[in-house]
């Protein structure tokens, strides 16, 4: 009798053992924000990835907390941009384990991205990326709803590969963030359709794919590297520039001082106004990037409306 006790106490902890086991759920690890925000959606009553560039963190210049690197270590997946963007990511992620697996985006996008600008003083339209070295490629790549969609299948695929316990749920969670990415797709390309002519100036070169999805006239930015603080010549430029083609508003960060930008407009008659890329005082969810990108419409129009 006790030896039927014991073997069906062991029956039942294998059970529980195997039941544990095969529902485990993928650890994933995301690099920004608003990549984190379409990751969580994807993975909405699964599992929640963890963020690694909180608050307003830049990830250019961004350099791993000890927990950030033990994190890492476990993951299954890591969701980035590329090294070009997120530089601090470059090395720790040469030394995962062969179980884990990098979405790197730069290289899963190639052929939908867009020619970095060289120069904080430009007029000419965007053109689409053919060929070049990836370091002439602009990686604010999210701030397209449409590229938006295009990260979220990825998401899925990837994850359906790793886990296809839970493919189902991936499905339709796929399903569902596309169809709100659609919508917001909507409502910006009719909030934002009153100003495609209107000429502004933007801090730093962030926002090529968020103009070219809407067609916005920004017509240069007043740095190139958000990390370096442009010079008296760069200064001038864009003052001039402000005042020769009447630009009504230059945006400043909320990662940087906006003195410089008071210094910029002092006399020419534009506004001011603030941008954020990277939505750096909202909460991390899956609802953070359409904040993200709703906040990005509201403040164009108020900084361009006369």
């Amino acid at each position: 009798m006790k030896k039927i006790i014991v073997f069906t106490g062991l029956l039942l902890l294998s059970a529980l053992f195997f039941t544990a086991t095969s529902s485990a759920t993928p650890y994933v690890v995301v690099s920004i924000k608003p990549l984190h925000s379409l990751v969580t959606g994807v993975m909405e009553g699964v599992a929640t990835p963890q963020l690694l560039v909180k608050g307003g963190g830049s990830p250019h210049g961004y350099t791993l907390r000890p927990s950030e690197a033990q994190a890492l270590s476990k993951a299954d997946l890591v969701v980035w941009v590329g090294p070009e963007l997120e530089s601090f990511l470059a090395k720790p992620l040469t030394t995962l384990g062969e179980k884990a697996h990098s979405l790197e985006l730069e290289k899963a996008l190639r052929n939908d991205l867009l020619n970095k600008r060289h120069s904080g003083t430009w007029e000419a339209p965007a053109h689409h990326h053919e060929g070049e070295h990836e370091a002439a490629i602009d990686l604010h790549l999210w701030l397209d709803p449409q590229l938006a969609q295009k990260i979220v299948i990825l998401t899925a695929d990837t994850l359906i590969q790793i886990d296809p316990d839970h493919q189902q749920q991936y499905l339709a969670n796929k399903e569902n963030m596309i169809a709100r990415l659609q919508e917001l797709d909507n409502e910006l390309s009719k909030q934002l359709a009153p100003f495609k002519g209107v000429p502004y100036i933007v801090f730093h070169a962030a926002y090529q794919y968020f103009e070219a999805a809407y067609g916005l006239n920004a017509v240069g930015s007043i740095t190139i590297d958000p990390d370096r603080k442009p010079g008296a010549k760069r200064v001038k430029e864009i003052r001039d520039k402000i005042i020769r083609l009447k630009a009504r508003c230059v945006f400043s960060e909320p990662q940087f001082k906006s003195r410089l930008v008071s210094t910029v407009i002092k006399g020419t008659g534009a506004k001011t106004g603030t941008l954020d890329p990277l939505g750096a005082d909202l909460i991390a969810g899956s609802d953070a990037y359409f904040q993200l990108m709703r906040r990005l419409g509201d403040h164009i129009v108020e900084g361009l409306s006369e």
